[in-house]
């Protein structure tokens, strides 16, 4: 049963707030004055607080404040009859979900209550999932395929066998990686990440194996490269896939023998590393090609994990919809916001080609870009026809607020225009744009762009 705390000091309006809530069938506390709410906050743990601005000695700013010290999470409506705009600005700026003002209307009241509630449940319900998949770093969802996954990880995480993590864009398979190393014996290790998508071919044998100062123009030092700085821990080889095939032979003898020697340099390093590799490639069809050994594949493929797309789990959108509410929540970037029915349906049937990727970026471009204080059915259409249209925040681009903001859902709209004009060829993409090709790598997965089918 939801617990309300009404702080007012006038009795008429308490007594009428307990009437309208109790009604609803919701148990409900009330106080007179600043400091017995506080006292009684701790006690009764309220799940929303409805608090008069205007009261005598400690003020309703002021316990807001206070309350929020106490609840980073407190879902607090400030009520008051005389309302500005001044305070009511002030009173968002301090954590308030709401204003109202006086006199109180029935139905306003029920709906910012329903509101909050909403939230307060969203954020509950992610917390319940954290815990749910423990140490399994935002893997969330119930259904049958995600839960297979992690009984995979559990399963393989305590051993020391390599793993290789296929699947699309966006499907999470960093996060299954992190997971692995979080769950095992090395998780007191380093965790060092390669995209060897991002990385220039000249230049990944370096950045695998280190180099000697001299050994080539730019040397200025000698560095250690990702298998030295992963020492007793774990290298997670993403986009394993687009890796030379000399790349390949080098990582191979530095699995089979455990020792690896700078480029520019001769002495034999040892090391201890696990390593897991990703890629959204099949790479059965990329050895029949030629353009992966085979033996490199199968030292790698040890242990398969399979990370299946958001289409194959639907039932995952809407838990995964409410964690990405709930981290916005706690970020506190922009004005609290819920998902009505009407926009969760809407994204339960979208097919999300970009998969979880695609999905948290859509959410948190609705929860920026949608007016009011809920995002609505037609607010997930407008953003959908602007993407499908080359537009990809539609005129609410010119309506954000912060410059930084603007930049970057413009670098974004951009980015993905030249990659369909160039028919998502990125190195020719970033050649007549003018960007080095790792640097285009990195903003295609920042801003979760994928190719349409």
């Amino acid at each position: 049963m939801p617990r309300i705390l009404i702080v007012d000091d006038e009795e008429s309006i308490r007594s009428v707030l307990r009437q309208v809530f109790e009604y609803e069938d919701h148990e409900v506390a009330t106080a007179e004055d600043g400091p017995e709410a506080l006292e009684l906050y701790e006690s009764f743990h309220p799940h929303v607080t409805f608090l008069d601005v205007k009261m005598s000695g400690l003020d309703g700013l002021e316990v807001l404040s206070r309350v929020r010290k106490l609840d980073g999470h407190a879902c607090v409506v400030m009520i008051s009859g005389h309302g500005t705009i001044d305070t009511a600005v002030e009173a968002t700026q301090k954590g308030a979900f709401d204003f109202i003002e006086k006199p109180l209307d029935t139905g306003r009241l029920l709906v910012t209550l329903r509101n909050v509630l909403e939230l307060r449940g969203l954020t509950e319900s992610v917390q319940l999932l954290r815990s749910e998949v423990g140490g399994r770093h935002e893997i969330v969802g119930a259904s049958q395929a995600i839960r297979d996954v992690l009984e995979r990880i559990d399963r393989v995480a305590p051993t020391d066998a390599r793993v290789l993590i296929t699947g699309e864009n966006g499907t999470g398979k960093e996060l299954v990686a992190r997971a692995l190393h979080h769950s095992s014996s090395r998780r007191d290790g380093p965790f060092i990440e390669v995209n060897c998508a991002a990385i220039p071919s000249e230049l990944i044998e370096s950045e695998l194996f280190g180099h000697m100062k001299g050994s080539f123009t730019g040397a200025v030092a000698d560095h250690a490269g990702k298998f030295e700085q992963a020492q007793n821990g774990t290298l997670f080889l993403d986009e394993v896939g687009d890796m030379s095939l000399d790349a390949q032979a080098k990582v191979l003898r530095a699995l089979e023998e455990g020792v690896l020697t700078r480029v520019g340099g001769s002495k034999a390093i040892t090391v201890d590393v696990r390593v897991f590799a990703a890629t959204n490639k099949e790479l059965p069809k990329e050895i029949t090609e030629g353009r992966f050994r085979e033996d490199f594949y199968y030292r790698l493929n040890v242990v398969p994990i399979i990370v299946p797309p958001l289409c194959e789990r639907r039932e995952d959108i809407q838990p995964l919809v409410r964690y990405f509410v709930s981290r916005a929540v706690g970020s506190n970037h922009g004005p609290l916001k819920t998902i009505e029915d009407g926009a969760m349906e809407r994204l339960e049937a979208l097919d999300w080609p970009g998969n979880v990727r695609e999905l948290r970026n859509t959410v948190e471009r609705l929860l920026i870009l949608s007016p009011g204080k809920a995002v609505r059915a037609e607010d997930v259409d407008a953003l959908v026809a602007g993407t499908a249209s080359g537009d990809v925040l539609g005129t609410a681009l010119l309506n954000l607020e912060g410059f930084s903001e603007f930049k970057e859902n413009a670098e974004m709209a951009y980015i993905a225009h030249k990659l369909r004009t160039n028919d998502w060829n990125v190195s020719e993409t970033a050649r007549r744009i003018g960007m080095p090709r790792s640097n285009l790598y990195k903003k295609i997965e920042k801003y979760g762009l994928n190719r349409e089918e």
